[in-house]
């Protein structure tokens, strides 16, 4: 059965949909005074939410064997740069891809950014990726650069933001306009319509995004939780996850028609067999956490007591879980530190396909 279908038939509950939209108006409400402008102008109120992600950070790849080299690694195809309008700088491309290891699991995710070097007619290209592997991505590539004509060095300056609206309906009121430029380049997240803009830049982000706002961290990672989204070593564990698994194909981040990639065995030949029988499911907690938390990896159990997945990682009370799809309709709980259960319910984003293998 679709995973999408079986998890919206669930029943209400504790964690029905009358939960689920208490917690979602709550962050509106956050983006919204957040965002809040200091005029007593209406109109002029911030349509948009700046949030500077320090915990990302780019790499930058380019040279004469860029696109052949990387297409070797990545799960799906490059976004190339598109032809330059005269004097003006091409339109940016970006996509979303993972590097995994030989076995087929995941070792990095990684947002690309085509670009179209001006002094030399090549592609070039910037890697967004968790600043905490930054290094290890770098020798990840170096060990594949045999006899390629590539530089992979790190990029730091242009800091990457990502730009959310403060409400559904400023995607159509106040659009952002795509642009790429030295000291800026501004796109559509390539992951889901609902994770906004993605913006690059020397600056403050604010400032360069009509009617922007700084927002708190902590809301983006919220939202971002909430649409089922993983980002990082936290939700990805290096040579633990799997890519069909962590809803990959869902995040336009996998080709299976392109070329052979390191760890391309594992992931066509599930997605040809049609079964995938865990995914990273959204999920909230229903009571309060304990003192010490909800340790990575604890076990998810049904009423009796049956283990239906783990919990991946989370902020607050929502975040991620790695859950058997047929398993999660009925009432399930994490077992704590000293005994305590803490209730949860899984969710399905509004934005995955209805029918998913």
């Amino acid at each position: 059965m679709a995973a999408a279908a079986l998890l919206r038939s669930a029943a209400p509950g504790r964690g029905g949909p009358a939960g689920s939209w208490r917690l979602h108006l709550a962050l509106r409400r956050r983006l919204t005074q957040g965002s809040c402008s200091r005029s007593g102008d209406p109109t002029a109120g911030a349509a948009w939410t700046c949030f500077r992600l320090d915990e990302r950070a780019l790499l930058r790849v380019r040279g004469p064997d860029a696109a052949p080299f990387l297409l070797g690694l990545l799960t799906n195809e490059l976004p190339l740069p598109g032809p330059a309008a005269g004097d003006a700088p091409p339109p940016p491309r970006a996509g979303y891809a993972h590097f995994l290891n030989v076995q087929g699991r995941t070792l990095y995710d990684v947002i690309l950014y085509g670009l179209r070097e001006h002094l030399e007619e090549m592609s070039g290209f910037l890697l967004e990726c968790d600043s905490s592997v930054q290094g290890a991505l770098q020798k990840h590539l170096a060990l594949y650069r045999i006899r390629r004509k590539v530089t992979v060095e790190q990029h730091p300056d242009l800091r990457v933001w990502a730009v959310l609206p403060r409400s559904p309906e400023a995607f159509g009121a106040a659009p952002l306009q795509e642009r790429a430029g030295t000291d800026a380049i501004l796109i559509r997240d390539p992951r889901t319509p609902s994770m906004g803009w993605r913006l690059l830049t020397q600056n403050e982000g604010p400032a360069l995004v009509p009617g922007g706002r700084l927002g708190d961290l902590w809301d983006y990672h919220q939202h971002r939780y909430l649409q089922g989204v993983p980002e990082g070593v936290r939700d990805l564990p290096p040579g633990v996850a799997l890519p069909l698994e962590s809803n990959l194909a869902f995040m336009n981040g996998v080709s299976f028609t392109k070329g052979c990639y390191i760890g391309q065995e594992l992931t066509a030949r599930t997605h040809h067999m049609g079964i995938i029988r865990k995914r990273l499911f959204p999920v909230r907690l229903l009571d309060p956490l304990p003192t010490s938390g909800i340790s990575p990896g604890a076990e998810v159990l049904t009423e009796s007591g049956q283990t239906v997945g783990k919990y991946r990682a989370g902020q607050g009370n929502v975040g991620l879980a790695l859950l058997r799809s047929e398993k999660i309709k009925g009432p399930l709980h994490i077992r704590a530190s000293k005994g305590a259960q803490v209730a949860l319910a899984a969710s399905v984003p509004d934005w995955w396909p209805t029918v998913s293998k």
